[in-house]
């Protein structure tokens, strides 16, 4: 999702959104199945497509199924229209697509733990709850996830609230949930282990009375489902087609594992190691910015206007960029163990793209961002890009990093 300037706290950093004409930082008309068309195929392979969403009118959205289950039971939903999102960590979905019956977290009191996850201008409120997490062939057992918008939590505390509005529903999410998939195994890490000044108060405690922060040990965290597979565990590959000009929607495959399996070698790949920030480098323009790969923003998003010297655009289609004309633009990417590669890209305008009501996908969308290099949806068109998790071993090392 669309990030922060800073990533201190492991959460999402996003902003979602559900209107096509809205900037997504971050964020179908039918139910996606896998019979849908891929690249690849077999146990580790996941259908996913970039189409209009859950309300038709997403741009940049990529999506996916996700089942679902209570924790070591054959009581299992699939959920649709679950945003794929390299840039946060952990399962989220949305009360009102939930249907099954999963146990709350409680803290050590017995009261029920309760996240408030943080976005740049909004937040989600809801319970942490248990299930088994299923995609494609693979399984991840008895982990934290969060419920969105769960009516029996519906109170927000103003400690929450104070840092975004909470998107607590389909309309203002523009999904049924996000599935986060980045290089982080719990969604928030030490900062939110810690009791006192240094906890960023993403975990609750709610008793009857009022809900308190407290400090949530990393293992009982939301955690990364792919990071808890027993097998091609330690990262994924996200494929999607080559796209020139805008369309209505496009299939690909989120594939599990690095070098696990015949169809998840790096093969030529460049490897961008992350500085301690979790960024990598990207000099644009003879500055250079904390950039990194993010399938749930929908657009390019970096500097701002008035330093890009590229327009914007005016209602309806605010927050992205709309200049007179395409602009073929260049950046480079640098890593912390020294590699580089130059990223040639097309902007558009925004209102042009958008003219044609019936597409949901826009190569060449991008939008202002200030202090960051935000390479969004766009970019993963036609590239093989790999997400390789913490600590876990791969043919190029222990992650984590991106390759493409």
């Amino acid at each position: 999702m669309h990030f922060a300037s800073s990533r201190e706290l492991r959460i999402m950093l996003a902003l979602a959104c559900g209107a096509l004409w809205s900037s997504c930082g971050g964020s179908s008309r039918s139910l996606m199945s896998p019979s849908s068309s891929s690249s690849s195929s077999g146990g580790n392979v996941q259908a996913i497509s970039v189409n209009g969403g859950p309300n038709g009118n997403y741009a940049n959205g990529v999506f996916t199924n996700v089942t679902v289950c209570a924790p070591g039971s054959s009581t299992c939903q699939t959920i649709n229209n679950v945003l794929v999102d390299t840039g946060s960590f952990g399962l989220r979905v949305l009360g009102s697509a939930l249907t099954v019956s999963l146990p709350l977290q409680n803290d050590a009191s017995g009261s029920p733990v309760v996240e408030c996850a943080q976005f740049v201008l909004s937040t989600t409120w809801g319970p942490v709850k248990t299930a088994d997490v299923k995609l494609a062939g693979e399984a991840a057992n008895s982990i934290p996830i969060q419920v969105i918008g769960d009516p029996a939590f519906s109170m927000v505390p103003a400690s929450c609230s104070s840092h975004g509005k909470p998107q607590q529903t389909l309309g203002a999410l523009g999904a049924n949930g996000i599935l986060g998939i980045g290089f982080f195994i719990q969604d928030c890490g030490s900062a939110c282990a810690v009791s006192g000044a240094g906890n960023p108060g993403v975990y609750y405690a709610c008793p009857s009375s009022a809900c308190q922060i407290i400090a949530q040990p990393g293992a009982k965290q939301v955690q990364n489902p792919v990071a808890a597979f027993s097998t091609d565990n330690n990262g994924t590959l996200l494929q999607l087609p080559s796209v020139s000009g805008s369309t209505a929607s496009a299939n690909g495959s989120l594939i599990f594992g690095i070098g696990t399996q015949s169809n998840n070698g790096l093969g030529t790949a460049t490897v961008f190691k992350p500085n301690g920030s979790g960024n990598l480098t990207t000099t644009f323009h003879s500055a250079s910015y904390p950039g990194f790969l993010d399938s749930g923003s929908n657009a390019y998003f970096f500097l701002t206007s008035n330093a890009s010297g590229i327009p914007p655009c005016s209602s309806p289609e605010h927050g992205f960029y709309c200049p007179s004309s395409p602009d073929s633009l260049s950046a480079l990417n640098h890593g912390s163990n020294g590699t580089s590669n130059t990223v040639n890209f097309t902007i558009d305008s925004a209102t042009t793209l958008f003219a044609n009501g019936g597409d949901s996908v826009f190569p060449n969308l991008a939008g202002p961002s200030a202090g960051n290099f935000d390479w969004g949806l766009p970019f993963f068109f036609g590239r093989n890009v790999f997400t390789a998790i913490e600590t876990r071993n791969t043919p190029a090392g222990t992650g984590p990093f991106w390759a493409y």
